[in-house]
Order: C-alpha cells, then sequence, then structure tokens
C-alpha cells in the first residue's frame, strides 16, 4: 500500500514559499531533503528535476504542479510540500499560476511506486475543498496533518 506518511515528514513542508520562478521553486522544495538525505548531491538534483519540466511542465492546471524525478543514491521515495500564496509561474498546462505544489523525489529504478504515488497526489488533489483546505492552513503541522488524512481516504 502506497502511504504518504512514509514518504512525507514535517520538516519536507513549507507553508509560504518565498520562491518567484519555477527554478527557485524546485530548489526551495528541494532543499528541504538536504538535511535527511545526504546521499545526494544537490546539483544534480536541480538538473534531474529541471530536464523533466523540459519534457513537459508538471503544472498540471487548477494552480497544481507535481514536479518529480528519480535520483541515484536515493534510498526511498520522498514527498515535500509548498504553498505559494502570491502563486508562481510554473508554465502550467491552463496558464495559470501555481500555488500548491507537491514535490516527488524517487530512486532511479523504482517506476511502479513513483507513479502510485503521482496518481494517489493528482487524485487527491482533484477535490476542490482539499485544494481550499490547503491554501487556508496556518502552518506546516497543520498542512501535514490535512495531507495525511487526506491520504488515508485514498488507497
Amino acid at each position: 500500500m502506497m502511504n504518504i506518511e512514509d514518504m512525507l515528514e514535517k520538516e519536507f513542508i513549507i507553508e509560504n514559499l518565498k520562491s518567484r520562478t519555477k527554478k527557485e521553486v524546485l530548489i526551495e522544495l528541494s532543499d528541504v531533503f538536504m538535511n535527511s538525505i545526504t546521499a545526494v548531491n544537490r546539483d544534480s538534483l536541480i538538473e534531474v528535476l529541471l530536464e523533466r519540466e523540459k519534457l513537459g511542465s508538471t503544472g498540471i492546471g487548477e494552480g497544481i504542479a507535481i514536479p518529480h524525478g528519480k535520483l541515484a543514491g536515493l534510498e526511498k521515495l520522498v514527498i515535500s510540500f509548498g504553498r505559494s500564496m502570491t502563486g508562481v509561474d510554473f508554465d502550467s498546462l491552463d496558464g495559470n499560476p501555481v500555488y500548491i505544489f507537491f514535490l516527488i523525489l524517487a530512486p532511479e529504478n523504482s517506476a511502479g511506486q513513483h507513479l502510485k504515488a503521482l496518481a494517489k497526489i493528482s487524485r487527491m488533489l482533484k477535490d476542490v475543498s482539499f485544494r481550499e483546505s490547503l491554501m487556508n492552513i496556518k502552518t506546516s503541522e497543520e498542512a501535514y496533518n490535512l495531507i495525511i488524512e487526506k491520504s488515508k481516504t485514498y488507497v
């Protein structure tokens, strides 16, 4: 079973992203991992994410982006969450700014797991009231609890 709580930690949540550009957002969302994932080189991580964006924006519309990539040296799948109060131009499919970000990083050889996490988060975010709740959180703890609770309703 795909448990978001095995991949998302409270320290991986940024309730107020400072970034204004796509690259800055990717850096900010990746930096939360740097204390716990020592085997990963920050520059190669950003490179992987930017390369993935060149294939097509992970800004899926409705104010959501789910950037993702696979990395050598990563031991398990990890997820970070960020919210931008001002919105970021992320070359979204609908051309609108992005406010809600979930970044998924997977070990290089874990295609199935990575796609399951992507699908689960996409399904969770189809719920308009969940997206609104994410926009109204006051703390990263509140965001964490909201995401974990919501993930339990999607197997």
